[in-house]
């Protein structure tokens, strides 16, 4: 008998309905709207102060993301289930989670505010600069212009940054009337694996 492959992990893709309700957790984030994440993704909140990279979970090291800038202190971590045990990560952050159980029907679609996006451009911009000549920008099949030899189309985008919101948004949304930011999970852990191997 076959082995089931296990279906690709989205950010969203356990965001369950229970009578039109999702569990959901809310966690601060400093320079963009706070995250939204599915509460069946935590695994572990332990109290952390100290800005690391990795962290070594239940014998397994894990990569972390950053919620906020080097000079803040991180009071906590939160490990997140991952597509694949190897893709299981952490988010350092400081403040306090708060979980909500909120209807499907007042979770609305929203466009990340202005603010962020000059930011997010703004750090892009920066990170081209200081990277120049080092190659982090790839080839993205979203784009505008054909390939020569393919109808396939491409253009370039940058790779994955903590410090460029647009670059792991999956999307945004509105929660009584408050902005937050539903990440691509899947993107960032794959993304984090990639560059510590």
């Amino acid at each position: 008998m076959n082995q089931i492959r296990k279906h690709t992990f989205e950010a969203v893709s356990l965001l369950t309905a229970e009578n039109g309700m999702l569990d959901v957790t809310i966690v601060p984030a400093m320079n963009q709207p706070d995250w939204v994440i599915p509460s069946s993704l935590i695994l572990s909140v332990e109290p952390y102060d100290e800005r690391i990279w990795t962290y070594l979970w239940q014998q397994q090291e894990v990569a972390v993301f950053h919620l906020l800038p080097r000079a803040q202190t991180p009071d906590k971590l939160i490990v997140l289930e991952g597509n694949t045990i190897v893709h299981r990560l952490a988010l350092q952050t400081v403040g306090e989670l708060r979980e909500l159980k909120v209807r499907i029907s007042d979770v609305k679609d929203a466009e990340l505010p202005e603010r962020y996006v000059n930011v997010a451009i703004s750090n892009s911009d920066d990170n081209k600069v200081k990277d120049d000549g080092v190659n982090l920008y790839q080839p993205s099949s979203h784009g505008v212009e054909p390939d020569s030899d393919s109808d396939n189309v491409t253009i370039v985008e940058e790779h994955f940054r903590e410090n460029v919101v647009l670059s792991y948004l999956f999307q945004t949304i509105v929660i009584d009337d408050i902005i937050y930011i539903v990440p691509d999970l899947d993107k960032i852990a794959h993304q984090l694996v990639d560059l510590d191997s």
